[in-house]
């Protein structure tokens, strides 16, 4: 995995898929970790234990895996996604990279913001994304 400081941008399907659990579990928040490969942002890993509800979600950090995440991602229950003093918080413990999506949840409401909460581009990129097989 190469380092987080090397993120190019985000699958399209990837985003697509943040943007679905987002719908989908609204009006709770939905949380989670960024992977990336080979610069590319293509995995969002679920924490066991992720509490969530109208007002935030409460990743379980100590549940991680030994991996190097690339930063985090989390939905809004409402049009804003500027983050929260919270939001700040989880951004100093998990990367670069944090994603923000807002309410309807389409391509046009989410952003991405650095450790420290500034908003950074992040290119949503066609690539082809491998399959992996789950036992």
């Amino acid at each position: 995995m190469k380092k987080n400081s090397e993120v190019k941008g985000i699958a399209r399907e990837t985003l697509d898929f943040i943007l679905e659990v987002s719908r989908s579990t609204y009006p709770k928040e939905f949380a989670g970790l960024l992977e990336v490969k080979d610069g590319v942002i293509t995995d969002v890993l679920v924490l066991p234990g992720t509490e969530s509800s109208e007002s935030n979600a409460v990743l379980k950090l100590f549940m991680m895996p030994n991996i190097s995440a690339a930063g985090s991602v989390h939905s809004h229950p409402g049009p804003v996604i500027r983050p929260s003093k919270a939001d700040l918080r989880l951004f100093s413990k998990t990367g670069t990279r944090h994603i923000i999506a807002g309410y309807p949840y389409r391509h046009n409401n989410w952003k991405c913001y650095d450790g420290s909460g500034r908003p950074v581009e992040l290119p949503v990129l066609d690539v082809e994304l491998e399959d992996e097989n789950v036992l």
